[in-house]
């Protein structure tokens, strides 16, 4: 059995998924998710800014972004890629760091037609429902800001 296949699913856990028809092709929103002079540019729930994205693509890889607030506060999400299928699918291990939760699991579908793509995300492994419902507004907000990135790029 591999080390992630052994990790126990917390008891109870929940799942969120979040959907979203963005004007843009598969091919370029997955490079916007996955490139890190993209991400910058448009993740991060509001009032969420991005001003660092780090990406090693590749399965075994990982990941960390920063959302820093108004405040100051900068929350770090990290993880490592499980799963890479360009431009259909990423699948990727979710943690805030500095946290006592466990480590979620996120899934991200990009289904094309024509130059319209439905973006699905897929949240699981979430531990209470308070957890859920943020990242159900942070999901939500990030959507609209991939939405705003892909409009104003040609």
């Amino acid at each position: 059995m591999s080390p992630r296949a052994s990790k126990a699913i917390p008891e109870g856990a929940l799942r969120l998924v979040v959907r979203r028809i963005i004007e843009a092709p598969p091919e370029r929103l997955f490079r916007a998710w996955t490139e890190p002079e993209q991400l910058m540019k448009w993740w991060g729930p509001p009032p969420a800014r991005c001003p660092q994205a780090e990406v090693d693509l590749r399965v075994g890889g990982k990941y960390r972004i920063a959302n820093a607030f108004p405040d100051g506060s900068v929350i770090w999400i990290s993880g490592e890629f499980e799963s890479i299928s360009p431009p259909r699918e990423l699948i990727y291990s979710w943690r805030l760091e500095g946290s006592e939760g466990g480590t979620e699991r996120v899934t991200v579908r990009f289904k094309g037609s024509g130059n319209r793509t439905e973006v699905v995300v897929i949240h699981e492994r979430i531990v209470s429902t308070e957890t859920r419902d943020r990242h159900e507004k942070g999901w939500n907000g990030c959507l609209d800001g991939l939405a705003r990135y892909a409009s104003a790029r040609p």
